[in-house]
Parts: structure tokens; sequence; C-alpha cells
């Protein structure tokens, strides 16, 4: 179970009783779903093993109809075949209580390990330990995409790379790449809100000095001369910024796309290889599929 609730949720709930939305998709998307839900006004959600349960706060006027025009959006653009939405009221819990029993230390390789603040943890000599509070940010190194390129990274960084996250969320793909041997990483997000928690955690991991973090998209990035770009985000988006990607690298860079199922594949391929991309590496976990291509021209 993955617990995603705001901060001032976590602290101030008062409330006796809350709303819940439990919504079941198929297939089950559950970074692209809760990144259209934060859109609207809702206090939290946690991600259970196929279904997703929306916290509602007390005034918001979220309603079922809103939730079930966005999941239509979704079928629109064939992403998902079916969709459910249950409304439940529910006791009020302690929230804070149970957002910290969820969060554990992950090891991603023998060399990487991701915990949060208040989980104690001493790693070896020959250990990367990157400490990464969420707060609304996706990346916390749970979710195979992010645990798939952090796999990838440890095996690409070169000492002195330049490198630029794309969707950043919480800044754990631009923070482990300066702890990997990159020079300097550029984190962008288009939620304002991930700017303050990347700034947080880059804190934390004392890297701020070499991750920038902005508040954009990649076409917003004046520097055209990166060794890597990391994108960890949904097919249409890496579709869409395959030109701006290609722009912003120097030749024979790489680029790490993520976020991606393993149907996804061919359609990636045949746009990414129109514009000079090699591909040059290929993992799967679960569903879910990392792509690694080189820029040959």
């Amino acid at each position: 179970m993955k617990f995603v609730l705001s901060y001032s949720t976590i602290i101030n709930s008062e409330l006796k009783t809350y709303l819940v939305y439990k919504i079941s998709t198929n297939p089950f998307l559950p970074d692209i779903i809760s990144g259209l839900l934060w859109e609207l006004d809702i206090s939290g959600l946690t991600e259970e093993e196929n279904y997703l349960n929306v916290f509602i706060p007390g005034l918001s006027k979220v309603t079922e109809e809103q939730i079930s025009e966005l999941l239509n959006h979704l079928k629109e653009e064939k992403m998902i075949e079916t969709f459910s939405v249950e409304k439940i009221i529910q006791e009020e819990k302690n929230w804070n209580e149970i957002w910290e029993k969820g969060r554990e230390v992950i090891r991603v390789t023998e060399k990487l390990v991701i915990k949060p603040s208040f989980k104690e943890y001493t790693g070896s000599e020959d250990e990367i330990v990157i400490t990464i509070d969420p707060r609304m940010s996706f990346g916390t190194g749970e979710h195979q995409t992010t645990k798939l390129v952090l796999r990838i990274l440890e095996k690409n960084i070169e000492p002195g790379m330049k490198v630029l996250d794309v969707g950043s969320g919480t800044g754990i793909l631009s923070i482990a790449s300066v702890k990997l041997g990159a020079s300097h990483a550029t984190a962008i997000d288009n939620d304002e809100i991930c700017f303050e928690n990347c700034k947080e955690n880059c804190e934390i991991n004392s890297v701020s000095g070499s991750v920038n973090i902005l508040t954009g998209e990649i076409k917003d990035i004046a520097d055209k001369n990166f060794d890597m770009i990391i994108a960890n985000i949904q097919k249409n988006v890496l579709i869409d910024i395959t030109g701006e990607i290609k722009e912003k690298l120097k030749e024979k860079s790489k680029v790490i796309l993520s976020g991606l199922l393993k149907d996804d594949v061919e359609e990636i391929l045949k746009k990414y290889s129109s514009l000079g991309f090699t591909l040059i590496q290929k993992e799967l976990m679960d569903e879910w599929l990392c792509l690694v291509f080189s820029l040959t021209v």
C-alpha cells in the first residue's frame, strides 16, 4: 500500500468522518490517475493493490461526476478500457501514524537505498542512501518506474555528466544522479508543489549546490548541452516532447524514458527512431517498461 497525503491533511485532520472515493480502472494506472486527481480539491490518496482511495476534505465540492469526467478522458485517449467510482463514508483515523507506517526503507540495488526521513538506517561505506519525503509529489522509490530508472542510472551515470530530469517530482532521480557522480542536474516539473518538495529533499541529501530546480516544461529550458535526459512520465507526453528532448542533448548522449507500459514500446520506438535515437537498453518490471536511447545524429 502506498500513502500519498497532503501534509496539511496529515497534521490538521479534525473531522470525525470524511468522504472517500474508491477508484478502479482497467488497466490500473495509479500514477497517471493520481496526477489527474491532484488537480481537484482532494486531501490525499492511498494506493492499494488494484485501486485508489481518494480522500475529500469536508468543504470540498469535488463530486463523483468530476472524477468520472477525468476518467472518461483517459478512456477517450484509449489509456484505460473501463473504470468504476464508489463513494464511501469513513471514520477519522490518525493519518500521520498511517502514513509513516506505510513508508519503509527501500533497497533498489546493492548500492542504492531510499529512506524516508523518519526511518533510521545506517548504510555501509559502499551504499548510497537517499532520503526522500514525498509530500504530494511523485517519486518515493517504491514504484516500478522509479526503481527501473534508478537501476539504469547506477550503470549509466559517468563522472561530470550534466543531467536533465523532466517531470522531476520529489527530485529523487536528480538527487540520485548527483550522488552517483553527475556534476550537475536540472530538475523541472510543471507542478509548483514539486518545487518546494524537491528543494527540501535536495537540502536533506546535501546536493542543493548541484541541482537547479525549476517550475515549467522542457521547452522552458535554455541549455542545449545535456549529457543525459531522464523523463519518467506518461507515454503521450514522452511522444509530444521527443523533438524538445533531442534539442536539449549533446550528440552521442543518452535518454532514459520510463512511466511506460510494455505495450507502449512500438509507438515510442517508432517516434524516437525517426529522430535519430537508437534503442540501446530495455528493462521490464512487472508490466512497466524503461527504455534507454542513444542520440546518434
